[in-house]
């Protein structure tokens, strides 16, 4: 449990303060893996939690570290990777970033100083894991596999483009409706074959269309 580090078109070089200040975990930082997009970051993660203190306008699924703790534990151990994504120093996520989250990761503060530096906030939420890493018995509650990052993003873009096809959406506020719907099936936590059956029915609806359309 967290030892893999992946940094997003990182401001400043992993350099020898960066190891100074490790206190010691030197093979993480060896094997920091860096990217250009968050979506590729987490790509092949089946569980994503983005941390941020400020309200947005949409709402999305909110977790405290305990919960998420709590959460992660009851993953299948089937599943692929789970990330927490931190946002930048000054600041935090866009509203584009969390919506590529299956949920909202909140640190209860004083409201009147409710953001915490980068540091900070991850040690909390490491220390609240861990907490439950070692109070914790873990066994494995499903096998079912969760759909990945990356196979969510597929399924999105293929359920936008039908739903542009069949005039659902309105061409003027597309978004809307998609936000509603990413939402709706982060908080789900979709399978794999969930996510194979969903794009088979979309498929199945193009293909009846092209259908319609030749006769």
């Amino acid at each position: 449990a967290l030892t893999r580090l992946r940094l997003v078109a990182p401001q400043c070089k992993v350099d020898q303060a960066a190891y100074a200040r490790a206190s010691g975990a030197n093979k993480i930082l060896d094997s920091i893996q860096i990217y250009e997009e968050l979506d590729a970051a987490i790509a092949d993660c089946s569980y994503v939690a983005a941390a941020s203190a400020r309200r947005r306008s949409l709402s999305w699924p909110e977790l405290t570290p305990n919960q998420l703790a709590g959460k992660l534990h009851e993953l299948p151990s089937a599943c692929g990777a789970a990330a927490i994504v931190f946002g930048r120093e000054h600041s935090g996520l866009t509203n584009e970033e969390i919506q590529m989250c299956h949920t909202m990761l909140r640190i209860p503060t004083n409201p009147d100083f409710s953001s915490l530096n980068v540091a900070s906030a991850i040690q909390v939420v490491c220390y609240e894991i861990f907490q439950r890493l070692f109070n914790s018995s873990f066994s494995d509650q499903s096998t079912e596999v969760l759909a990945s990052s990356a196979e969510l993003e597929g399924y999105f873009d293929h359920l936008s483009q039908v739903l542009h096809d069949i005039r659902f959406l309105d061409a003027e506020l597309p978004g809307q409706i998609m936000q509603r719907l990413r939402r709706l099936y982060l908080r789900s936590e979709v399978t794999r074959n969930e996510v194979n059956i969903l794009r088979g029915i979309l498929s199945a609806i193009e293909k009846q269309g092209l259908t319609n359309q030749s006769k």
